[in-house]
């Protein structure tokens, strides 16, 4: 079936029910020769899988599927792997540093691919600022630049945009990942969620200052999100450390 479309959620019944015997079958079928199916071997065993139905196995056990899958030739099922590990990464977050890593050694995959497969795994840790995460992909955690001149509105208009800016200098050649933080009111008036948002990937040059600048929108109907009207913040973080954090007025 799954040949034909999607049937990952399916799996997952029979992993419930027969976790051993499933997982031998499925290990089976990741070198199968439809990527469909190797897709499923690693798409079906995911323990955060979007709507689908919550599996009864450790996150280790499908580790050896994910050994045979992650140097296959298909975008498709390296994207699958990439996304089976970053689940992993929200459970225990040095098992998928260490899987990584023994993974790029063991050369199995194109450079290229690899690379992919660090960078979508490693999403969700890069935007919670992990150290060795940043290590993995190159970045240093403790970057030697300055932030000025961070500007931010005291006041945003509900459905409109927030625009801010910053400036930042390295004091030698180095590159980072910038990001933002929206720290979010709730009902209540508490500043109880919050998000991190990709910014960019920027190669600094030694002394030569750069001006960023960003609009966030604020929509008042969102599908992810309810809006309040009150206090928000805003914060920078570059290769995982914060840079800095004001405060506007939602209204």
């Amino acid at each position: 079936m799954t040949a034909r479309f999607s049937a990952e959620d399916a799996i997952r019944y029979f992993i419930n029910m027969f976790p051993k015997e499933t997982l031998n079958e499925l290990l089976k079928w990741s070198t199968d020769v439809h990527y469909h199916v190797r897709r499923l071997c690693s798409e079906g065993t995911r323990p955060k899988l979007p709507w689908a139905q919550k599996i009864n196995i450790p996150i280790t056990a499908p580790l050896s599927i994910l050994d045979k899958l992650f140097s296959d030739t298909t975008r498709f099922v390296t994207r699958s792997v990439a996304n089976h590990l970053n689940d992993i990464s929200k459970i225990n977050p040095y098992l998928v540093i260490d899987t990584l890593t023994k993974w790029r050694k063991s050369e199995k995959q194109k450079s290229q691919e690899m690379e992919y497969i660090i960078r979508h795994s490693l999403r969700t840790l890069i935007k919670q600022g992990n150290p060795k995460a940043m290590q993995l992909l190159g970045f240093s955690y403790a970057p030697r630049v300055s932030v000025s001149q961070f500007s931010v509105p005291k006041k945003v208009k509900m459905d409109s945009t927030l625009e801010f800016l910053f400036t930042i200098q390295a004091k030698e050649d180095t590159d980072i990942i910038a990001d933002y933080i929206i720290y979010f009111q709730n009902k209540l008036g508490k500043l109880n969620g919050k998000k991190v948002f990709k910014l960019k990937k920027i190669s600094l040059k030694k002394n030569q200052p750069i001006v960023i600048s960003k609009r966030h929108p604020f929509r008042r109907f969102m599908t992810t999100r309810t809006l309040y009207a009150g206090l928000h913040k805003i914060e920078l973080q570059i290769n995982g450390k914060s840079y800095g954090k004001h405060s506007f007025e939602l209204i």
